[in-house]
């Protein structure tokens, strides 16, 4: 067999150049290198990217995906570090991928630092975000529905016990309607085909958060809103007898916790943690502290 030989130079050069790789490799900050449940452990911490949003994660660093990380944290044995984040990096800010999505489908535009191991923060599940992670079982129930103003000129629909037939019986509701709306989240009105139902959809400023948007449509910024069922649930209750609940714009919809496809020892770390966590009790017993009305509306998501 006939064997090649690299004269000595060469073989010096590769092996300063394998030597100075392996260095850059350990002298990268933290975050240049988006690695696995191994690279958690090695950094000591589990960061958890989270955005101010509803009950999950409240602004005095509290919330229910909050606590659920930090028990993660505690499972892996590694400290706990929430990283605030907001709607329009938070993607970014796990994949290191800046993303737009087109339909289904998503159109890569860049490149972004790594900020974070794991996404929760009443994160909904949608196909579009499947292109570029991973999810974890469902956490938490959820769907969209149209929130208005006590006042509007919309009433709610009777419900036909056949959600299609309800959507539906929604949209026809809403021509002349103004509508907030969110870009780029599960409050995306091509989501929902809403430019043919007639409605003025207006966009939520991107720099707020979603709590925000039913005290928005309170102030008049808008007669109705879209709202995510724990924003809805929080808000009728907060603004009770303010605004009323016009029905469905989606089909029943989960969230769940977020990792990056290259994080599967990660992911299959949490699916241990969580399914032991919920036999225990203990995440039945979190949600009744930040959703105990939950219940009402989805009594068998958490049996």
């Amino acid at each position: 067999m006939r064997t090649s030989r690299l004269p000595g130079g060469w073989k010096h050069r590769i092996l300063s150049l394998a030597i100075m790789f392996v260095w850059l490799l350990q002298a990268a900050p933290q975050g240049f290198c988006a690695g696995d449940i191994d690279a958690v452990v090695k950094a000591g911490k589990l960061r958890h990217l989270g955005i101010p949003y509803a009950n999950f994660v409240k602004r005095d660093n509290t919330g229910l995906d909050v606590e659920l990380m930090q028990a993660f944290s505690e499972y892996l044995g590694v400290a706990y570090e929430l990283v605030i984040t907001d709607w329009e990096h938070i993607i970014s800010d796990l994949t290191g991928s800046v993303v737009t999505p087109s339909g289904e489908d998503v159109v890569v535009e860049g490149d972004a630092p790594v900020r974070g191991d794991v996404i929760a923060a009443g994160f909904t599940v949608l196909p579009w975000r499947e292109k570029v992670m991973d999810f974890s079982e469902p956490t938490f129930p959820s769907g969209v529905w149209l929130i208005a103003r006590s006042e509007a000129p919309i009433t709610p629909i009777s419900p036909a016990g056949n959600i299609e037939k309800d959507i539906m019986a929604v949209k026809r509701r809403m021509k002349g309607i103004s509508v907030l709306t969110l870009k780029d989240s599960c409050l995306a009105p091509e989501l929902y085909g809403l430019k043919e139902t007639g409605a003025d959809i207006r966009m939520f400023p991107l720099d707020k958060d979603l709590d925000e948007m039913i005290p928005s449509v309170v102030a008049r910024m808008a007669e109705a809103t879209l709202s995510d069922v724990p924003v809805a649930l929080i808000g009728l209750s907060t603004w009770a007898g303010k605004v009323k609940v016009i029905g469905p714009v989606s089909e029943p919809q989960e969230m769940a916790a977020g990792f990056r496809k290259e994080s599967p020892k990660l992911r299959r770390a949490f699916a241990e943690f969580f399914r032991a966590f919920k036999a225990s009790g203990r995440y039945r017993m979190l949600v009744s502290k930040y959703y105990p009305s939950v219940f009402i509306y989805y009594p068998s998501f958490f049996d």
